[in-house]
C-alpha cells in the first residue's frame, strides 16, 4: 500500500508528532513555528526531535502555517493528512485574529492537501463554535471554524473528543511552548476535508421527439443539474430506485405485475384544469434548431404526447370518464408535473388488464415554496389496478396493505426507529396540513385517501409527512365497466424517511460520499458527511408593483436557481401598507445553508447580490 504523508504543524515538545511516527504506512513531517535554536534547548522537545529523526521522520522548523507551499518543493506538497492541534495567535488576542490565523491556514492547507486528504484542527472545548462543544459558546464569541474553514473549500467531516491522555508520551504544552500549557479537558478534533465546488451551471438546450418532430427548449436555470440523472435506470445504486424496486418486488408476490417502460416525454401540452399554473414550469420551444443541445436519455424514442387525456377529463352525468373524446388543448408546453396522464393514457389502450398492476415511475417536476421537504423535482411511482364495481375498497386495502408491509420491511433493515404509516381519508385533512406534494396532488384530481408516514425522529406535522395518495376513476372501456385505482408515492420523499435523509438536496449531491453510503444499491442509514454546515441571514424589502399580485412561488424559484439551492428558508418577516397610496412593501428574510458544500460568507453576500437584481428585473418589484 503507498505510504500516507502526514503533516504536523505547530508542534511544541514533538510529542505529539512522536506518538504518531513509527506506525505502518505513514511518513511523517513534524514541523514547529520556532527557530531550531529556540527548540533545541529544551529538553522534551530535544528528546522527542531525536527519536523523530531515528524512525525516518523529516523535522523542519521556522514553518509558518500560513505559507506552507512555500517551504515544500512542488512533489512534495502532496500531504495525506494535516494535523494543527490548539492553534493560537498567542498572548490575549481575540477570537478575530484567531479566526484570521485558521482562514490563512486552511488556504494554505489547500495548497499541499491531496485531493482525498484530511484537515485535522484540535481546539479547546467551546472555541469551535460547532453543536458539539459542551457547552456551547454564542457563534460570535467562538472562532467560527465551520465557516472559517468554507471560505478555503473545506467541509465538516467528523468531530470527536481529544483524549490527550490516551496518546502516548502526549504532552501538552503552551503557546510557543510557554510553561502554562491549554486546558485540553473537552477538548475537540475537528476533521476536515474538500467540498466539491459550488457549481455554476450553463444553460442548457434538450431535445426531445415531439408529434413526431424534433424540438428543442431550454431546460429551467433550477433544473439543470437534475434533468437527466438517471436515477432509476438499470445501473443506479440511488436509493431511489433500491425504494422503487423492493416496492415493486414485494408487491409482485401478490399482484400480477406489468412494468411500463414506455419513454414518456417530457413534455405535456394543454390545458391545466384546476392547477395553480404558478407551480408549472412553462417551456418555450426553440425557433430552430441550436448547435450545442443535450439529448435527455429515453426521450427521443416514441416519445408519446398526451394532447387529449391531460388533467381535464372528460366526465359524463354519472361521473364516468369518457376515454373516447378529448377536451380542447392549447398550445401551451410544460415539463410534465405528474405521471396520472400517462396512467389514464394507457388504460385506454387494448393491452391494459383488470386484476394487473401496472407501474409506471419517472422523474415529475413543480415549481414550489423552498422548504427542507419540499422539492422542484422527484421520483413518482403510479400503481394502477382495476377493479370490478363494488371491489375498489377491498382493492384499496390489499394494495395498502402490501405497500405498508413493503415499508416496514424496508425501514427494519435501516433502522430500529419507530415507523408508521396511516391511510388518512382525504376529507379529514385540512389544507394547510398538506405538504406541498399532497397540496399539489389535490389540484389535478378528487383524491380518496392520503398515504402518511413518520419516524420517531421525524419533526413532521401529527398525522405525519405525506407521501403517496391514492384516487379513483370509473372507466368505460369496450362493455366493461370497473373502477380504476390509482395509487402514487413520492420515492425521493420515502427514501428520506426510510435512511433518515434530512434535506431533499442530498438526493441529489453529485458528492460520489453520498451514493458510497448504498454500495450495491443497499439501503443504509445516512450519516451526513458536511456536519453543522454555517448558515447566513440576508433580508431583502422592496415595493410591490402597484395592482398586482405578488408570486410568491416565482419569489421561491428565482431564490433556487440564482443560489444554487443553497437558500433553506424563506421567510416574511414584515409587510406594510401606505394608508394613502396603497403601496405595499414586503421583507423577507432568506436563510443560505448547503448541505453537502462549502459556502462562504463572501460567496453569499455575491448570490444576495445577484438575487436582488433578478427579483428586480423579473418580478418588477422596487428594491428598498
Amino acid at each position: 500500500e503507498p505510504v500516507r504523508r502526514v503533516l504536523l504543524l505547530g508542534e511544541g515538545n514533538f510529542s505529539f508528532a512522536a506518538s504518531l511516527c513509527g506506525a505502518a504506512g505513514i511518513h511523517v513531517v513534524a514541523t514547529c513555528y520556532e527557530s531550531e535554536e529556540e527548540v533545541s534547548g529544551r529538553r522534551r522537545a530535544a528528546e522527542s526531535i531525536r527519536r523523530l529523526r531515528e524512525r525516518g521522520a523529516e523535522v523542519v522548523f521556522s514553518v509558518d502555517c500560513t505559507k506552507l507551499k512555500d517551504y515544500f518543493s512542488p512533489e512534495q506538497r502532496e500531504f495525506d493528512c494535516i494535523y494543527f492541534n490548539f492553534p493560537h495567535c498567542g498572548r490575549k488576542t481575540g477570537v478575530v485574529k484567531n479566526r484570521e490565523l485558521l482562514a490563512h491556514f486552511f488556504r494554505s492547507s489547500a495548497e499541499v492537501l491531496t485531493e482525498e486528504g484530511e484537515v485535522h484542527v484540535a481546539l479547546c472545548n467551546g472555541q469551535g463554535g460547532t453543536p458539539a462543544d459542551q457547552p456551547r459558546r454564542e457563534w460570535h464569541n467562538s472562532w467560527q471554524i465551520v465557516a472559517v474553514a468554507a471560505g478555503a473549500g473545506f467541509i465538516l467531516s467528523n468531530v470527536h473528543p481529544f483524549k490527550a491522555d490516551t496518546i502516548h508520551g502526549y504532552k501538552c504544552t503552551g503557546y510557543r511552548s510557554q510553561d502554562k500549557s491549554f486546558c485540553v479537558e473537552g477538548a475537540l478534533n475537528h476533521i476536515f476535508t474538500r467540498s466539491m465546488p459550488l457549481p455554476y451551471f450553463k444553460p442548457m438546450i434538450c431535445k426531445i421527439e415531439l408529434e413526431s418532430r424534433e424540438v428543442s427548449f431550454q431546460v429551467p436555470q433550477v433544473l439543470v443539474d437534475k434533468i437527466n440523472r438517471g436515477f432509476l435506470e438499470l445501473n443506479s445504486n440511488h436509493p431511489v430506485r433500491t425504494v422503487k424496486e423492493k416496492l415493486t418486488a414485494e408487491l409482485s408476490q401478490v399482484f400480477p405485475l406489468q412494468n411500463i417502460d414506455y419513454c414518456f416525454s417530457l413534455l405535456h401540452q394543454g390545458h391545466l384544469s384546476g392547477v395553480c399554473h404558478s407551480n408549472i414550469f412553462w417551456i418555450i420551444l426553440s425557433p430552430e434548431e441550436t448547435p450545442r443541445t443535450e439529448e435527455i436519455s429515453n426521450g427521443l424514442a416514441n416519445a408519446i404526447l398526451f394532447s387529449e387525456i391531460d388533467f381535464c377529463r372528460d366526465t359524463d352525468k354519472n361521473g364516468w370518464v369518457n376515454v373516447q373524446e378529448g377536451c380542447h388543448i392549447s398550445k401551451q408546453y410544460y415539463l410534465r408535473p405528474s405521471l396520472l396522464p400517462y396512467a389514464q393514457a394507457i388504460i385506454q389502450r387494448g393491452s391494459f388488464l383488470p386484476g394487473t398492476l401496472h407501474v409506471l415511475s419517472g422523474p415529475v417536476f413543480r415549481k414550489c415554496l423552498i422548504t427542507p421537504y419540499s422539492m422542484p423535482v422527484f421520483h413518482e411511482v403510479v400503481f394502477v389496478c382495476a377493479a370490478n364495481m363494488g371491489t375498489e375498497n377491498s382493492c384499496i386495502q390489499m394494495l395498502m396493505n402490501n405497500i405498508k408491509a413493503s415499508i416496514y420491511s424496508l425501514h427494519q433493515t435501516v433502522s430500529s426507529v419507530k415507523l408508521s404509516i396511516n391511510l388518512q381519508e382525504a376529507t379529514s385533512f385540512e389544507t394547510t396540513e398538506l405538504n406541498d406534494f399532497a397540496a399539489f396532488e389535490s389540484q389535478l384530481s378528487k383524491i380518496q385517501y392520503f398515504i402518511c408516514m413518520e419516524t420517531a425522529t421525524s419533526d413532521s406535522c401529527e398525522k405525519g409527512t405525506c407521501v403517496g395518495i391514492i384516487r379513483t376513476a370509473h372507466y368505460k372501456l369496450v362493455s366493461s365497466e370497473f373502477v380504476v385505482v390509482f395509487a402514487s408515492l413520492n420515492l425521493d420523499l420515502l427514501a428520506m424517511l426510510i435512511c433518515g435523509i434530512s434535506d431533499w438536496r442530498m438526493l441529489w449531491t453529485s458528492d460520489t460520499r453520498f451514493l458510497c453510503q448504498f454500495p450495491r444499491g443497499e439501503l443504509r442509514l445516512f450519516k451526513s458527511f458536511s456536519l453543522y454546515p454555517p448558515s447566513y441571514v440576508h433580508d431583502v424589502s422592496f415595493w410591490v408593483p402597484d395592482g398586482e399580485r405578488f408570486d410568491e412561488v416565482a419569489f421561491h424559484t428565482i431564490a433556487r436557481w440564482v443560489s444554487g439551492e443553497t437558500v433553506i428558508s424563506i421567510q416574511l418577516i414584515d409587510s406594510f401598507q401606505q394608508p394613502v397610496s396603497g403601496r405595499k412593501s414586503l421583507c423577507y428574510r432568506l436563510t443560505f445553508q448547503s448541505c453537502d458544500k462549502a459556502l462562504s460568507r463572501q460567496e453569499v453576500a455575491e448570490v444576495q447580490l445577484l438575487f436582488r437584481k433578478e427579483i428586480s428585473q423579473r418580478l418588477r418589484v422596487t428594491l428598498r
